[in-house]
């Protein structure tokens, strides 16, 4: 298994990484600075309303400013705020080249070029990203590796999965790829989902709304991990998920196994019960016979003197 050590008796079945596509939700923030920057070059060159950019810090001001809109949008989706930092990040990058260098007058070309040389930096990390996470399923175990900085591993044995949850997006079933989160008897693999939570405030131990409109209360476990704690992405998602439900289900004791352990567990406890009755009763036995010669030794004791 590379640089891990195989167990004894193990056997490598697969070795995955995810598919292309399997990232494509953040693929589409790149593909999103790309449509944006494009667009707006043709909004400030070529379109009717060209005229109102004629102040260069109009151009600035709406490009940022769609770019927030669509981070807190994209966030309040997914709840994320990640992603608003992230478009947060390019927009503070992009004002600060501008006004370091000067090239407030070349706005219109700077702006959609910054924008598409961001979109492909994201794509290239993306991708750096989704090669850093192998799976390695086995006939005793999954082993999740992931993580680009700081890699991270998780082994899980089938003898410990008690859920096995799998979803397919539509790209998934149009290139048969999915999702399949192995829940373990922790609970590991399972996350919580609160609604409307990314609107609320945090107030002590309770959430507070927004306008009446979010935030809110109630808290669902649901199966979520994160991408290198899970098979993501596997593909061929149906010949995956058979495998691993197999491997689950050969490591799965039976009720008449589970039976037959019980019954395994009382005879061995009743085989203890027996020999400590054995050693009990050759301790007494030893005694017996250890009384009866000390008292042979002193009828010969007395003998003499009478």
């Amino acid at each position: 298994m590379n640089q891990n050590e195989p167990l004894k008796d193990e056997k490598v079945e697969k070795e995955l990484s995810p598919h292309p596509l399997s990232f494509m939700r953040l693929q589409s923030l790149c593909i999103f600075l790309i449509i944006w920057g494009i667009l707006l070059l043709w909004i400030v060159s070529f379109s009717e309303y060209r005229g109102f950019f004629v102040i260069e810090w109009y151009i600035l001001v709406v490009w940022a400013l769609v770019l927030l809109v669509f981070g807190v949008i994209a966030s309040l989706v997914t709840v994320q705020w990640s992603i608003f930092i992230l478009y947060l990040g390019i927009v503070a990058s992009g004002i600060g080249l501008i006004i370091w260098l000067d090239w407030l007058d070349v706005a219109a070309l700077f702006l959609p070029a910054y924008s598409v040389c961001m979109s492909i930096l994201g794509f290239l990390f993306v991708e750096w990203y989704r090669r850093s996470h192998k799976y390695i399923i086995s006939n005793l175990r999954i082993v999740f590796k992931g993580g680009i900085f700081t890699k991270r591993e998780r082994t899980l044995r089938y003898d410990k999965i008690t859920d096995i949850n799998a979803k397919q997006g539509i790209l998934g079933q149009i290139f048969s790829f999915g999702t399949i989160i192995p829940v373990s008897q922790s609970g590991f693999g399972l996350g919580a989902d609160q609604s409307f939570a990314a609107g609320g405030v945090q107030l002590g131990t309770k959430r507070a709304g927004f306008l009446g409109l979010f935030g809110g209360g109630k808290e669902v476990q649901t199966p979520r991990a994160r991408s290198y704690y899970e098979l993501h992405g596997v593909y061929p998602y149906k010949d995956v998920k058979n495998l691993v439900e197999n491997l689950v289900q050969t490591h799965v004791i039976t009720p008449y196994q589970q039976e037959q352990v019980t019954v395994q567990k009382e005879q061995a406890e009743i085989q203890k019960e027996q020999v400590d009755i054995q050693k009990q009763m050759r301790d007494l036995l030893k005694k017996q016979m250890t009384g009866k010669g000390d008292d042979v030794e002193a009828e010969e004791e007395e003998e003499p003197e009478s």
